[in-house]
């Protein structure tokens, strides 16, 4: 037998730890045993430690010829003690001929979920069955399951057992690095964040003063990570979420940084050279493990770029097989509800990408008929193109209170608009084009001033009134105080068509939270629980298998996963354990961070991370890359 070929070889015993395989094997006419042993971890992929004990890579052993079992289990209880300190103990596996069951018949999972019905994601009816997790894969079993063993068996007697959530519309960029464990959203059944949404990703950067101002700009929006930025590329920042994060971070790239690396900060149209330069950066980044591109085109500088340029940003993403994600232009309703709208979709065809719409929805005015946003989705999917949409499950919207401020007062930068902010002439200026109106009902979270605090969760009327101040002007001077970072939170859909647009075949769940102040928007807390216990159970305008859907299979479709958001062998074990009966999101308007009932566990890589609707602590999240995912 050639030394490292195990064609020759018969498996016969495994010892596995969450870091490391022990494989034990002997020849197929048993004179020899062999064992092998490599741990394997993050930061190196395979070590071989066999060395430690024998002096080789490869050991082998002649054991007599009437007990060959004998020098077997003496080189797996040898390799065994060696593997328990080497590395956290996890579980152990072994069988040996005429002892034990061989490998195939009995094998030892780490956790078997017994006794649920599973909805695999897939839209398909539910069924009773078992789910086996080894490391981070799972299995499904059906029938009696009494023969197989597991370190941990989980009784899921009334539970569903689907696929763990994904949010394809998350701000936790940047915050997950300072809180880590991440309760609102896995508390949920979160498991997977597409973080680098409306246009604002936070690679690549030229410098990181670059990357500290943009970070500063859209501090109410994104919030800022625990330390300064160490990252300019796109590679090193997803190694920040690499198993020290509890779930899973997918990034998207951002316009914005495509067009800081560019153009500049300024609101200018970019030249065919600088456009050619972008393109490479949009190369780059796809390269290192994007997942497409993205626009927030009421957030400058990205909202800055042409229709013709974000064509041919995205005919590059295509070529990569990327999508085109999209928070669509506003500033295009003077010419139509619709038109917003209507240049994602013409971005879309002119660069042949598959087109995202996200926050989709009629707003809470009500504008003309919602059938007519659906209908333009309905009828780009007849003529042939990819269009999907996402929609949260709240009546409110939530953003930076910057949203609403004019373009120039931002072009440069963050430091534009704290001088425009100070500028007697340039605060006139705003006042005469920013309403009182559209702005004094939207309340106001994420003061860090304690001075300031008071006015958590209140309104910008009641603001100014305590401060006995225009609005505009007590806005104003708490933007300078609060040094940008303020988020507001207001109504900003029309909550008796929402149900429409959640059960639509070409719509999926998404967040849109943003993880920080005080009074933060309520879908923060209860985005994807109120989908199973409003929309599903309460007012039946969704069938269970296919809300799963919705939250599971389809985004993970659409951001291309090979291996998520199913329950199926081999698939990633992403997991939650929900009672239908009872779930049920508390979270609301006047009381938002208030977490879920009825989500008991979840597991993100085979990991548990909610433990009897307790955060476990672990951090077993990835960082998944187009690829490599």
């Amino acid at each position: 037998m050639k030394p490292g070929s195990l064609s020759e070889t018969r498996t016969i015993g495994v010892i596995s730890t969450r870091s490391a395989a022990t494989i034990i094997c002997w020849t197929r006419d048993k004179s020899k045993a062999v064992c092998s042993m490599s741990i394997k971890t993050a930061s190196k992929p395979e070590i071989p430690i066999i060395s430690t004990i024998c002096g080789s890579a490869r050991a082998t052993y002649a054991p007599s010829a009437n007990c060959p079992e004998f020098i077997i289990c003496l080189a797996l209880l040898f390799l065994n003690l060696v593997s328990v300190r080497t590395s956290k103990f996890h579980y152990m596996a072994y069988s040996c001929e005429r002892w034990i069951k061989p490998i195939g018949d009995a094998h030892m999972l780490d956790v078997l979920i017994h006794s649920g019905t599973i909805m695999d994601g897939t839209g398909n009816v539910g069924y009773a069955g078992s789910v086996g997790i080894s490391g981070d894969s799972l299995s499904v079993h059906l029938g009696d399951v009494s023969d197989l063993e597991a370190v941990r068996k989980i009784d899921a007697t009334g539970y569903v057992v689907s696929p763990g959530f994904i949010d394809l519309h998350s701000h936790a960029g940047l915050t997950i690095l300072g809180d880590p464990h991440h309760d609102p959203k896995i508390r949920q059944g979160v498991t997977t964040e597409l973080v680098g949404i409306d246009g604002i990703s936070h690679a690549p950067f030229k410098t990181t003063e670059e990357l500290e101002r943009y970070i500063w700009l859209d501090s109410g929006l994104n919030g800022y990570p625990p330390m300064p930025p160490d990252w300019l590329s796109v590679s090193e920042l997803l190694k920040k979420y690499e198993e020290t994060v509890a779930v899973n971070v997918a990034y998207i790239l951002g316009n914005s940084p495509v067009r800081i690396w560019g153009v500049g900060w300024g609101e200018k149209a970019a030249t065919k050279a600088q456009i050619e330069n972008m393109k490479s950066v949009v190369r780059e980044a796809m390269e290192e493990g994007a997942w497409g591109i993205s626009t927030g085109l009421d957030y400058p500088p990205g909202a800055y770029a042409s229709t013709e340029e974000l064509i041919q940003l995205s005919k590059e993403g295509a070529k990569l097989g990327g999508f085109y994600h999209t928070h669509t232009r506003a500033s295009l309703k003077s010419k139509g509800r619709l038109e917003p709208w209507m240049e994602a979709l013409e971005i879309g065809k002119g660069a042949d990408i598959p087109v995202h719409l996200t926050h989709f929805r009629q707003g809470f005015q009500g504008d003309g008929s919602h059938l007519d946003y659906l209908g333009l989705v309905e009828n780009a999917r007849d003529s042939g193109m990819d269009v999907t949409f996402d929609c949260y499950t709240y009546p409110y919207s939530g953003t930076t209170i910057t949203i609403g401020f004019p373009f120039w007062a931002k072009d440069g930068g963050p430091e534009r608009l704290i001088e425009a902010l100070e500028d007697a002439d340039d605060r006139a200026r705003m006042k005469r084009e920013m309403s009182e109106e559209s702005i004094k009902d939207n309340w106001l979270t994420n003061f860090n001033q304690p001075k300031n605090k008071i006015y958590e969760g209140k309104s910008i009327a009641e603001i100014s009134d305590l401060r006995n101040q225009d609005s505009r002007d007590a806005l104003f001077d708490l933007l300078l105080e609060e040094n940008l970072g303020i988020s507001t939170v207001g109504l900003g859909t029309n909550p008796q068509t929402l149900p429409d647009f959640v059960s639509h075949p070409a719509g999926m769940i998404a967040s849109d939270a943003i993880l920080f102040g005080d009074h933060p928007n309520p879908r923060t807390y209860g985005c994807f629980p109120v989908v199973l216990a409003e929309f599903v159970r309460a007012e039946k305008q969704l069938r269970l298998p296919e809300a799963i859907r919705k939250m599971t299979s389809f985004p993970a479709q659409r951001l291309g996963l090979q291996n998520r958001g199913i329950i199926k062998d081999g698939f990633k074990a992403d997991l939650v354990l929900f009672n239908p009966d009872t779930v049920k999101a508390l979270a609301t308007k006047d009381h938002p961070k208030q977490y879920p009932v009825g989500i008991d566990y979840v597991f993100v890589n085979g990991e548990v991370v909610v433990d009897k609707g307790e955060n476990t602590g672990a951090t077993p999240g990835r960082a998944l890359r187009r690829g490599r995912s």
